[in-house]
């Protein structure tokens, strides 16, 4: 098993994640998880009131390091000085409105504090509180303060809060949190801007092909590991446009999107779209098949004239990765296509077989397989493990991990085609 590189330089960086006293701490303990399975190493900094909600053993348990503690344990380290100068980022989340206060002043009451104030590094405040609290002219003008000092603060979410209330103060899912992390990281140039002055060119989600105006066929393709790569592309400094098929996912930073429904209508997108593309990466789930005839009316249960419907007749659809390689071959300027495969197999080994045939029937630079169909699927998660099949039949398997992550360790690959000669 090959160990990503960008497991390899988060294994390299310090972040600090300060947990503030608020119920919405729980979700910060998803929130390690996801930096400690990334490769951060990750020290816990939660506040006295912050340990009333998720416990010590907890936070060290998951870190794999002991928390922080207080100003007054391991005096000798200095640690209200060591922790922020040695820290790559300072994120926190829940930030209460009485850290967001403290932290806005420069007020310095616990170690928590003491490390925003000697932190050089990026600091991010996730916000959690009642809306009313959140909507008060007080925090307000605190947000903006440490917004103009360049500290980011996360926008909270809007749903269900403490007890039966509801509105905006909710901490956003740990997954947000976390991608807010690495895309701050990348911008500091924690690792390199080795995309710089590439065009990317990214499909994710899944096509529909209408049967009637209501149904389609389709598949549980939610678009995560497309949108993944698009947004880690972007990070990495590429120009991209992301074309997206049916997926209600947010738009990544700094990402034109392009919106198509059905396997035509994303053929037609991606044509136009790579003819002047560096990098081409085919992620989305594109339909095999599509209906011969769509109806113009909904099909009902009493037009039928038996119980059981006509069968439906299906025609090809076009191989639009193959489509893709036969017009690169045919261009001046080089141009890297990776495609992806989700497969139904029993083993490792048939994935890696299957990944070899598929790459080498498509003539795709990379083929990117991983498994669907099982408790481990891929459809709808949020993470995923992959083998990258290379024009040469080198296989590289990378562990389950975060999508984020996975698109990391791809683009890394992407990077080594491209550089060489």
């Amino acid at each position: 098993m090959t160990s990503p590189r960008s497991t390899t330089e988060a294994a390299a960086l310090n972040i600090v994640l300060g947990v503030a006293g608020g119920i919405a701490a729980y979700k910060s303990a998803s929130l390690l998880r996801l930096l400690v399975e990334a490769g951060y190493r990750v020290t816990v900094e939660p506040t006295e009131a912050a340990l009333r909600f998720v416990g010590q053993a907890t936070w060290e348990a998951l870190s794999g390091q002991p928390i922080a503690g207080g100003l007054w344990q391991n005096t000798h380290e200095v640690p209200h000085v060591a922790l922020g100068r040695s820290a790559d980022l300072v994120i926190v989340a829940p930030a209460t409105a009485d850290l967001l206060g403290r932290a806005a002043h420069g007020l310095a009451d616990d170690l928590l504090t003491n490390v925003l104030l000697t932190a050089t590094c990026p600091v991010v405040l996730a916000p959690a509180m009642h809306t009313e609290m959140w909507d008060n002219a007080a925090t307000r003008a605190n947000v903006e303060l440490l917004r103009s000092r360049g500290v980011t603060v996360v926008e909270p979410d809007e749903g269900r809060l403490t007890g039966a209330d509801s509105g905006k103060g909710r901490l956003p899912e740990p997954d947000q949190l976390f991608a807010t992390a690495v895309a701050i990281l990348r911008r500091a140039g924690l690792p390199r801007q080795d995309l710089a002055g590439r065009r990317v060119v990214v499909t994710a989600g899944g096509t529909r092909e209408p049967l009637d105006p209501v149904r389609f066929l389709g598949n549980r393709s939610s678009g995560r590991q497309g949108f993944a790569m698009a947004a880690a592309a972007a990070r990495r400094g590429a120009d991209v446009v992301l074309i997206s098929a049916n997926s209600t996912l947010p738009t990544p930073a700094g990402v034109k999107r392009i919106e198509v429904g059905t396997a035509a209508q994303l053929q037609a997108a991606v044509t136009q779209e790579a003819l002047t593309a560096d990098v081409v990466v085919m992620a989305a789930a594109v339909a095999d098949f599509r209906p011969v005839q769509v109806q113009p009316t909904k099909i009902k249960k009493n037009d039928l004239a038996t119980d059981a419907p006509a069968p439906i007749a299906l025609e090809r659809t076009d191989d639009i990765l193959a489509g893709l390689v036969r017009e690169a071959r045919n261009r001046v300027m080089p141009q890297v296509i990776v495609g992806f495969a989700a497969e139904t197999v029993e083993s490792h080994q048939d994935l890696v077989r299957m990944g070899r045939d598929k790459r080498a029937a498509k003539g795709c630079d990379l083929l990117v397989c991983n498994q669907v169909g099982g408790a481990e699927s891929a459809f709808e998660s949020l993470t995923n493990e992959v083998v990258i099949v290379s024009a040469d039949d080198r296989v590289t398997q990378i562990a389950r991990a975060h999508k984020d992550v996975v698109a990391d360790a791809v683009w890394d690959h992407i990077v080594d085609v491209t550089a060489a000669p």
